[in-house]
């Protein structure tokens, strides 16, 4: 992969699967790699209805961990 897709859905996709393979360590090292800004990403997939969590190192769906009352 040369860069990172910009589509939001085929973004979380391939990040996650860097992140999961072990490509990359964390979601910084990755944007460096790809030379794209790691607050940017997280701000654009945010809008998009994601949120990275840095403890399982992958964007997940805003509100998925949240527990219903």
């Amino acid at each position: 992969m040369d860069y990172l897709p910009k589509d939001p859905a085929i973004l979380v996709s391939s990040v996650n699967m860097l992140l999961r393979d072990e490509e990359f360590d964390t979601l910084e090292s990755l944007c460096y790699n790809f030379d794209e800004d790691a607050d940017k990403i997280k701000a654009y997939l945010y809008d998009a209805g994601y949120v990275y969590s840095v403890e399982q190192r992958q964007f997940r769906p805003i509100g998925f961990d949240e527990k219903s009352a």
